[in-house]
């Protein structure tokens, strides 16, 4: 099956129309703020019922979520499963390689000699390095995609883009990342998904009867 680059755009539409307004506005934002304008612009406004939320919404973007979700789709097809793994493998290695190239410093040890005026939420560990790009929202990304290419109604494509975002702020929130990390891991699993899923999901193997039946088929 071969929908060309323009049907899967067509499919993720409700996800890519909304995200690329957003990133115009992300755009406007570096244009005009510093980075540590940008980090403390989200690091003064914290609330008790935020830092509660945010470590188990910044957890969705964690690998363990997708390979449940992977473990789900097994079950009704190897098709989806094959996709979503190899979706979640492609841009987690590249996302890795990425990070040990520019090795920036997070939040945590950018602003090492001013961490009294940081606000850090109570039981998360900090981490020092490899900040760039958001690899939670590479992954939140990515994943959501897949899960839109694949769903009857695409007008879910709103809301899981609003949850993929969601776990990007988180990042910031946490002091785990900066604004930066963010929208390029946001962009870097995206663009990667999507020329992914156009490349791969071209091939006639996955659409034969055997890929398309899953672990219930045998039960």
């Amino acid at each position: 099956m071969n929908k060309g680059i323009k049907g899967v755009l067509y499919d993720v539409r409700f996800f890519l129309i909304p995200y690329a307004l957003i990133l115009a506005a992300c755009l406007f934002i570096k244009l005009n703020f510093t980075k540590e304008e940008i980090y403390f612009a989200v690091n003064t406004r914290h609330s008790d019922w935020q830092d509660t939320i945010m470590p188990y919404v910044t957890d969705i973007g964690n690998g363990w979520t997708t390979v449940i979700l992977l473990a789900i789709m097994l079950i009704f097809s190897y098709r989806k499963a094959f996709l979503l793994a190899s979706a979640y493998a492609l841009t987690s290695l590249s996302v890795q390689g990425v990070k040990f190239i520019f090795d920036a410093p997070r939040p945590k040890l950018y602003f090492a000699n001013h961490l009294k005026g940081i606000y850090f939420v109570k039981g998360v560990d900090q981490l020092s390095f490899h900040s760039f790009p958001s690899g939670h929202t590479v992954t939140a990304f990515s994943t959501s995609m897949v899960i839109l290419y694949f769903l009857k109604n695409k007008k879910w494509g709103f809301l899981l883009l609003i949850v993929a975002c969601c776990v990007g702020y988180s990042r910031a929130y946490l002091s785990q990342h900066f604004f930066e990390d963010v929208t390029v891991g946001s962009m870097f699993g995206f663009i990667l998904t999507l020329i992914w899923i156009y490349w791969i999901d071209t091939k006639k193997f996955l659409h034969t009867k055997g890929w398309n039946e899953g672990l219930i088929n045998f039960l």
